[in-house]
């Protein structure tokens, strides 16, 4: 299999902590994974570029480096307020046209949108700078509230910590969801989180040590295959249901029930990924009770069959090509 050549576009000054949200995600080598992405960096004009905390990095490749990339990442971008050079956004238009996957994280998104690849799409940014985006590109629709948007071929990303799971949301398009998930295993990272949760908590306040989910998603997660009602969890966390979900809004940005299905739907891939289970036996398994209901499920949220999804992902049989990570893709598996 070739490798998937990423290319992060950069600019200066460059936050460190953006590109690193890409290259531990797409850059990282791991002993106990094969290598499915070819990382690099690349700016206008190589050389030292200046960053956002007082050192400078080297950097060689050009904006020819793009001409290549299967996707262009932009990691943040510090100077959104002034005009992005044309040299920069003709290249991303450059890019775009032939098939490469554009993603900003963060600020970012002011680079696309200046190039006019979000032009009437769902976007998004920081949560500091939604605003700001919205009144400079209006024939953007700016949303606020979500961690990500993934069209296939453009997506966009709030904060720096929403880029990582941008990234692995990527991955698991590319690669499936077990692949994604030694990958975030490797960064120490909890449970994926989608596209659609609230960039940050209804409530400013932070919960308490001794309000935290943490216990209860531990426990309910190694229980899927239970009946997990809002009202077991409630009285599993000694709160009301009422109290409950107003906890998984302020400190999840989701309900109960969305937070279960989604565990279950991610456990139901893995088995998928990983086994020879018949359809029937990973519903039951993943607590979804049967196929039926699994491949509604699977058809509503990921736009595909479980049997689709297995031919593409798994591991025990003949694996497809792809799942088709650029324009080709069906657009039911992305993030609405």
């Amino acid at each position: 299999m070739s490798l998937h050549r990423v290319v992060t576009l950069l600019g200066p000054p460059q936050s460190p902590f953006e590109l690193a949200c890409a290259s531990e995600v797409f850059g990282t080598v791991l002993p106990d994974l094969p290598s499915r992405y070819d990382f690099r960096i690349c700016t206008e004009h190589p050389g030292a570029l200046a960053t956002t905390i007082g050192y400078t990095m080297l950097v060689e490749a050009g904006l020819e480096a793009l001409e290549d990339a299967d996707t262009v990442i932009v990691p943040g971008w510090q100077g959104y307020g002034t005009p992005v050079a044309p040299a920069v956004t003709g290249a991303l238009r450059a890019a775009h046209r032939r098939g490469a996957r554009v993603v900003a994280i963060c600020t970012g998104a002011f680079v696309l949108a200046q190039a006019g690849l979000l032009d009437g799409r769902r976007a998004t940014t920081h949560w500091r700078s939604t605003a700001r985006l919205a009144a400079a590109f209006p024939q953007v629709r700016v949303d606020p509230d979500v961690l990500f948007v993934d069209h296939g071929d453009v997506a966009t990303s709030a904060g720096t910590g929403a880029g990582i799971d941008l990234c692995l949301h990527l991955v698991r398009s590319d690669h499936g969801s077990a692949y994604a998930a030694q990958i975030a295993r490797n960064m120490v990272l909890p449970p994926h989180r989608e596209g659609s949760q609230l960039q940050y908590a209804a409530r400013p306040a932070p919960a308490r040590a001794d309000e935290s989910l943490a216990p209860l998603l531990e426990w309910a997660a190694a229980r899927l295959e239970t009946r997990l009602t809002i009202d077991r969890l409630a009285e599993r966390a000694g709160l009301s249901s009422r109290t409950l979900t107003r906890r998984f809004t302020e400190q999840l940005g989701t309900s109960p029930g969305q937070w279960l299905l989604d565990r279950r739907l991610d456990a139901a891939r893995e088995l998928l990924e990983q086994t020879d289970l018949p359809v029937e036996a990973v519903a039951i398994r993943v607590g979804l009770a049967s196929a039926v209901n699994l491949r509604r499920r699977f058809r509503a949220h990921l736009g595909t069959t479980p049997g689709a999804y297995r031919r593409t992902f798994g591991e025990t049989g003949t694996r497809s090509q792809a799942l088709p990570h650029r324009r080709a893709r069906s657009p039911h598996l992305l993030i609405k």
